[in-house]
């Protein structure tokens, strides 16, 4: 049977063709869609964890178990999960393990651009690298008899490209795994130094052995055409089959870690010349002159972003990127805003306003409030982090006797995520940073995947919610508010009382992302949001452009110079009606709205 599926969807039908059991993962663009497609195969138990580390915690437990297991993230996921991967490298597996690295060549939505091929050299792991849908699903698919075979924890390196674009699949039926009986042996899993010194002679042994395996892998094969040579892996390899086309001959690595040293230099006693072309490091390139194997790689390519067929034309010359192409005078910039009716509005237009204060931010839909008009955001490092990373400044701060007092921002699921270790730093040290956490009652940057404050598990199976406030507090909080943040004066009132003390305060804001999908019963329990309509009275309106500075992208001037509201997109949230000097805004009837 083929199907059109993206790499992600074909990830998915090949741990499940596996006999995979058991998956966990945290949300995160490439990635998301891997577990999102896993949830629908009923045959996997699946799970959202609360963050990257116990995602593979978790599957590395079920391994050890006895069961084929798969994690997804991305890139930045595995920074936080390295600890646990670098330390089941040495145990090896029980059943079968296969994390999975989304990475993001030229950082469409991700805070930086690594390439994690390298963790697999230094985590001691296999790696495997598809270029398509269908060595997505094979790869996938493979990579847990792999892992069996030499005892290894596998990794699955896929880019933007690979994740999101589609081809047909080959879909074949569900080999069910017959699970490995669980015995208690504490010599392989439990890494306490006298066990660990011996498993570390084991990780070499098997590395070499895998090194034999890359030799022979069907994953790596060369591609016969003219004398220029090149050797290439993932989405890159297709990048250069539209450059070179037949006038060259391709080394297609798709197991790159251990390398395979005898095939390269096979390939390159066939071919004059040797380009190396890959995103981001020169992960292969370093390898190959290692050998003592002379390459093109960095010295012409670029060291950063997508190695598209435009890049690499105009690399060797062959002729102008695209974009020289166009007059920029005439491209109209669409910048990402903040939805019509977002929660996160009202908070980030009062603190905006706020003089002497610096704000330390953190990954999600909430990092926008950097950008105009509300220019509320100074910093962000990494998830979780904007607490501590406030306390940081704000400890500077006060040490130097500048008059400024930071409010660190993040939301509800990055709070779930790295945030409560966050916010310990900032209580456990007695600091007066200011701690806002923007419930919208789900992860919304990547989704709408749940959490562990949305009451709903992976599948939308009722769980225990969580509540924020009842964490905060058995933490020692003293000074926590819940703020609804479309009430302007109320979310006024909450910052200016906590800037106000001269200790740690918690602002929670809450209320649903405009986006969320509720039930009935949901939906009354808020009163029934996002059912109104606000409309401007010409009459009354002056022009002052005061409901623009909401950011709003429901509102904008028209040719009258009077502001005006667009039905379709307005929810009714309130915040520009309460911010109109002369109360020019005001709710539509709701006969009006019912013809909306």
């Amino acid at each position: 049977m083929k199907q059109l599926m993206t790499g992600n969807e074909a990830i998915a039908r090949g741990a499940w063709e596996a006999g995979v059991a058991f998956a966990s993962a945290y949300p995160g663009t490439p990635s998301t869609e891997i577990l999102e497609n896993i949830i629908g195969y009923k045959e996997i138990q699946s799970e959202w964890a609360p963050n990257e580390k116990v995602a593979l915690e978790a599957v590395i437990g079920a391994s050890i178990a006895g069961v084929r297991t798969i994690s997804a993230m991305k890139h930045v996921g595995v920074n936080v999960a390295a600890d646990p991967l670098f330390t089941f490298a040495y145990t090896g597996v029980g059943g079968g393990m296969l994390l999975v690295t989304a990475d993001e060549p030229g950082q469409h939505s991700s805070q930086n651009e690594q390439d994690n091929r390298n963790y697999a050299p230094f985590a001691k792991v296999a790696l495997l690298e598809p270029s398509n849908s269908q060595e997505c699903k094979d790869m996938a698919k493979a990579a847990f008899a792999i892992s069996e075979q030499y005892d290894v924890p596998m990794l699955l390196r896929t880019t933007t490209r690979v994740c999101h674009s589609k081809s047909i699949v080959e879909c074949e039926e569900r080999e069910e795994f017959e699970p490995i009986a669980y015995q208690k042996n504490t010599q392989k899993n439990l890494t306490v130094p006298a066990h660990s010194r011996i498993l570390r002679a084991k990780v070499e042994e098997r590395m070499q052995a895998l090194k034999e395996y890359s030799e022979a892998c069907p994953f790596n094969y060369i591609v016969e055409g003219g004398k220029i040579g090149v050797v290439t892996s993932g989405m890159s390899y297709h990048y250069a089959r539209e450059v070179f086309g037949d006038k060259a001959t391709y080394l297609k690595l798709g197991f790159t870690n251990p390398l395979p040293d005898n095939l390269l230099k096979k390939f390159a006693q066939q071919v004059d010349v040797i380009y190396v072309i890959e995103e981001n490091d020169p992960y292969l390139e370093n390898w190959i002159k290692s050998l003592g194997i002379a390459c093109k790689g960095k010295d012409v390519f670029p060291a950063w972003g997508e190695m598209t067929p435009d890049v690499l034309r105009h690399a060797l010359g062959q002729g102008e990127l695209p974009v020289k192409e166009y007059d920029k005078d005439k491209i109209v910039a669409r910048p990402p805003t903040l939805c019509a009716g977002c929660p996160h509005r009202g908070f980030f237009y009062e603190l905006g306003k706020k003089k002497n204060v610096v704000v330390s931010g953190d990954i999600g839909c909430y990092t926008l409030g950097f950008a105009a008009p509300y220019n509320a955001m100074d910093t962000t490092i990494c998830m979780g982090g904007s607490f501590s990373v406030g306390h940081g400044m704000q400890k500077a701060f006060d040490l130097t006797e500048q008059d400024k007092r930071v409010v660190g921002v993040m939301g509800d699921s990055t709070f779930f995520h790295t945030g409560i270790n966050s916010l310990i730093e900032v209580l456990y040290n007695n600091s007066k940073t200011i701690c806002v956490i923007l419930d919208n009652r789900i992860t919304g940057m990547t989704g709408h995947q749940e959490n562990p404050g949305s009451g709903k598990l992976a599948g939308g199976e009722p769980a225990h919610e969580m509540d924020i406030a009842t964490v905060v507090k058995a933490l020692g909080a003293k000074n926590v508010v819940e703020v609804n943040p479309n009430d302007i004066k109320a979310m006024r009132k909450a910052l200016d009382d906590a800037l106000a003390l001269d200790e740690a305060s918690v602002i929670i804001t809450k209320w649903p992302c405009v986006l969320k999908k509720m039930d009935l019963a949901e939906r009354s329990a808020w009163g029934n949001p996002f059912t109104t309509k606000y409309v401007v009275n010409e009459d009354t309106c002056i022009g002052c452009k005061a409901c623009i500075r909401s950011g709003c992208p429901a509102i904008s001037m028209n040719e009258n110079k009077k502001s005006g509201i667009d039905a379709s997109q307005c929810v009714g949230c309130g915040i520009c009606a309460q911010i109109c000097p002369k109360k020019a805004i005001e709710q539509a009837p709701k006969k009006e709205v019912a013809k909306i």
